[in-house]
């Protein structure tokens, strides 16, 4: 499989590059840097220089027509609002519409689980990722493309458990990035789990386990 991530050199890009190439995968993507791309180079990644916020969909479509699936796991972490409309709002709208125009039909979205978080108090800027968050699934979910919406809980850093929570609906706690990754690597290698909306927490089944459990919800 040869798999186009969006957000490569994210947190849960760079760790979802690593399980793709020990799938024996072909990995590319996009980055805004020569020297970024150099280096993923030498790990066996072929990376796109360009700017997601800037790129319309066509020069999008070009960087990553000849893939299988693409992955969008770029965000702005909920930081200005400014930037979570341009990467995470017209970003992922751009990306549906590249992934149409490039004819890549795969398409699984990292998103956020909605209740990720609201014991705290939030603030403005927060709230707005929330909501913009909220409409690009929509956005996706009304598209044409293969897809899966995965709305992890509030991502870690650390090394993953490798057992999760993965469903429809999930109470939300936290989860590592790493077992984010896994998640997302063994969803593009099961392409009965199509159309769908996950939800992920930290829990007790084995990824690849909790992935397959969900194969009937497809079906159904």
């Amino acid at each position: 499989m040869q798999t186009f991530v969006i957000g490569l050199t994210g947190g849960v890009g760079r760790r979802l590059a690593g399980e793709l190439l020990a799938h024996g995968d072909d990995v590319r993507g996009l980055v805004r840097q020569g020297s970024q791309r150099d280096d993923l180079a030498g790990r066996g990644v072929r990376a796109a220089v360009g700017d997601l916020t800037t790129m319309d969909a066509d020069a999008l479509a070009a960087a990553i027509r000849g893939a299988d699936a693409l992955v969008f796991a770029a965000g702005s972490n909920a930081g200005a609002r400014a930037v979570t409309d341009a990467v995470d709002g017209c970003g992922l709208a751009t990306a549906i519409e590249a992934a149409r125009r490039a004819g890549v039909p795969r398409f699984v979205s990292v998103s956020v689980l909605p209740e990720a978080q609201r014991e705290l108090v939030l603030d403005e800027d927060v709230e707005h990722y929330y909501a913009v968050k909220k409409v690009g699934d929509v956005a996706l979910a009304e598209s044409d493309l293969d897809w899966v919406v995965l709305r992890p809980s509030l991502l870690v850093d650390g090394p993953g458990a490798g057992t999760i929570t993965l469903g429809p609906a999930a109470l939300h706690g936290q989860v590592a990035r790493a077992d984010v990754a896994t998640t997302v690597a063994e969803l593009l290698h099961e392409p009965r789990i199509a159309r769908q909306v996950l939800e992920l927490d930290a829990g007790t089944t084995p990824i690849r386990d909790a992935v397959r459990a969900n194969v009937r919800t497809a079906l159904g």
